[in-house]
């Protein structure tokens, strides 16, 4: 049913505007009294839900809107979308939002799939309205797409899909207002690029206390920022500038419940004083309390959790710690190499051994191990625990062990986290460390041959990994291979300097026909690398000594110019004979029997006979052939003649 002029007239009529300033309040109340009317009035419900939505009453405005109907839904599906959007229904918006055109709703849309974590989707689709400038509405800043687009950038960064991203550097454009300076600095933290950050957020600070903002927003504004540069700070060790930057963040008055309760954890973290970890706790419980339309990221929920989780174990709750975890850690139907799942499995781990470490909480955890067969986390810290204690004979086989296990599982994600890049650099340094080459090799080869078949993007580092092993080896096999691998780096980047180096070294002594000179010349010419080297210096230094010569010859002491004879050793008068001579040289055989002793020559017949025996090479008398040999044994008179007796 449509509004009839006279509603709307008498809705108008009592509507006061202020300087083109309206007043919602009054909108508020003059609809409602037009709606107790006629209640099904779609033109009436359209306007107290718009009103609702500007007095930020986002819950009473859904409610509104399913009050109203599909035909209420129907006429205003931005403002029902953007109803879903601020209530926390996030997938329910994207879903209102992609069946309708329109510039504003495509902006919803971004915003919905943006705070749903699908940064790929809201980047296609902020994309897509830099593409169209044409169509913008009066509400839209020129800088809105450049703003959202960069935060969008960095939260591919975070979630490790850089490869996603559409900006690889930042442009003079970022640095023009406060809110791209800030979603730059946030961009290269996700980078690494800590010293860039600074310098942004520094300009972000400046640019905002420029702006023509009252001092109220100034204020809101400036907190975030605030925040930033604190953890920021934080991180570069700079902890004098922390207790500076502290003193200027009221926490109370950061208007965004996420942020507040951000900057209370990493004031708690950052403290030079020894925290009670009751009192942390409480503190933390006060500001916990984030609603569902500024709730977390997941990587940001993971370090919250992960912080808890540690003032409990500080606060003596292993038990408690144990079960919480463990719930989280079991709703994970497959192994991962999700990093919240698996800082679970340390704090997991952490509240089993209650505090102890080395041995005893190797011994407190290996059960686990059994219990949990694909748990990655566990299984890495008790690696590293065995580590710590030096005994990598005992932790290589327990992650060789670990990761057969993963590899003869059925399930597809257990095979791809057998073979992720982090565990099998794990596995590789293990190997590594105990000099096996040729294990080096084999494993890098093999789970480069897996993310080959699997994928057409394969995990550059790995392949890269890969293929410089494999040319170490000069068997033609692995040269062939690492052909191969160094061939499919160059298809994704062909200006990969380091993978035109690599096909070369592998090709130039097999096959130097598959080597091209566009390859060839991506190489640093050898008359640059050589430029710097002064051959007649080195021609008159002489042949160059091996460093491990070096280092033996630094440690090899120095000869003596004369050897001092040994001195003799002065006996004890109580070991003294008492016909001992000191002149006369002591026989150096004297320790031996005296049958034993070369001087020693028997005596009498029997002697004689008995040492013409003995000796060696001797000539030995052969037995006359009438004469028979006895078995041995017996009386010894069985070949003598017997005399006769006296008759």
């Amino acid at each position: 049913m449509a509004a009839n002029s006279s509603d709307l007239s008498a809705l108008l009529a009592r509507l006061d505007l202020n300087d083109g300033t309206v007043d919602h309040d009054k909108i508020l109340q003059a609809v409602n009294a037009q709606l107790a009317k006629s209640k099904n009035n779609v033109d009436l419900q359209h306007i107290r839900a718009v009103a609702l939505l500007k007095l930020d009453r986002f819950d009473d405005a859904l409610r509104q809107f399913e009050q109203g109907g599909d035909k209420l839904k129907q006429k205003a599906p931005l403002e029902y979308a953007y109803a879903l959007y601020k209530t926390g229904k996030l997938d329910e918006a994207s879903k209102v939002a992609s069946g309708s055109s329109g510039r504003g709703i495509n902006h919803v849309l971004a915003q919905a799939t943006y705070r749903a974590e699908n940064f790929q989707h809201a980047g296609d689709v902020y994309r897509q309205l830099a593409s169209r400038p044409q169509d913008g509405e009066s509400f839209e800043s020129p800088n809105d797409i450049n703003i959202n687009s960069l935060a969008v950038d960095a939260q591919l960064h975070w979630q490790a899909n850089g490869g996603l991203s559409k900006k690889n550097k930042l442009g003079r454009e970022d640095m023009e207002a406060f809110e791209t300076a800030y979603n730059a600095a946030c961009f290269s933290i996700s980078r690494g690029e800590l010293a860039q950050a600074e310098v942004l957020l520094k300009r972000a600070r400046d640019l905002c206390l420029a702006s023509d903002l009252s001092e109220e927003d100034k204020k809101a504004e400036l907190m975030p920022i605030l925040v930033q540069q604190i953890y920021l700070a934080s991180q570069l060790g700079k902890a004098d500038d922390v207790e500076k930057l502290a003193t200027e963040v009221s926490i109370p008055e950061v208007p965004d419940s996420s942020t507040r309760h951000i900057a209370l954890m990493n004031e708690l973290a950052s403290s030079r004083q020894v925290e009670n970890p009751y009192l942390s706790k409480r503190k933390l419980e006060s500001t916990s309390h984030i609603p569902r339309s500024d709730r977390l990221f997941t990587f940001q929920q993971s370090l919250m959790d992960h912080n808890n989780y540690i003032t409990e174990l500080q606060s003596n709750k292993h038990e408690g710690v144990a079960r919480s975890t463990l719930s989280k850690i079991s709703a994970q139907p497959s192994s991962t190499t999700a990093f919240s799942t698996n800082a679970l499995s340390v704090l997991n781990a952490a509240a089993h051994t209650n505090g102890l470490r080395g041995r005893p909480a190797i011994k407190k955890l290996l059960p686990l191990v059994h219990r949990r067969p694909r748990d990655v986390g566990l299984a890495l810290t008790v690696v590293q625990l065995y580590c710590q204690e030096s005994n990598y004979g005992a932790a290589t086989p327990l992650l060789e062990n670990f990761l057969l296990r993963l590899e003869n599982s059925t399930d597809e994600q257990d095979h791809d986290v057998r073979f992720s890049p982090g565990l099998v650099a794990a596995l590789v340094a293990l190997y590594a460390k105990a000099g096996r080459k040729a294990a080096v090799r084999s494993e890098l080869a093999k789970a480069t041959d897996y993310w080959r078949q699997k994928t057409k993007n394969p995990p550059t580092s790995l392949l890269m990994a890969a293929g410089t092993h494999l040319i170490e080896s000069h068997q033609p096999g692995d040269l062939e291979k690492a052909g191969e691998i160094f061939s499919s780096l160059l298809e994704v980047d062909p200006n990969d300097h380091a993978a035109a180096a690599g096909l070369v070294a592998a090709y130039a002594t097999t096959q130097p026909d598959k080597i091209s000179p566009s390859q060839l010349d991506k190489l640093t010419p050898i008359s640059r690398l050589v430029a710097d080297v002064d051959v007649d210096a080195l021609e008159s230094a002489g042949i160059a000594t091996p460093p491990f010569q070096l280092q033996a010859a630094a440690k090899r002491p120095p000869p003596k110019e004369k050897e001092e004879p040994a001195k003799k050793k002065k006996l004890r008068p109580s070991k003294i004979p008492k016909d001992f001579d000191p002149d006369k040289k002591m026989d150096p055989e004297r320790w031996l029997p005296m049958k034993d002793r070369s001087y020693y020559r028997p005596k009498g017949k029997k002697g004689k006979k008995r040492d013409a025996g003995l000796t060696q090479g001797g000539f030995v008398e052969e037995p006359k052939a009438n004469q028979a040999q006895t078995s041995g044994g017996g009386g010894g008179g069985q070949g003598k003649k017997k005399k006769k007796g006296k008759k």
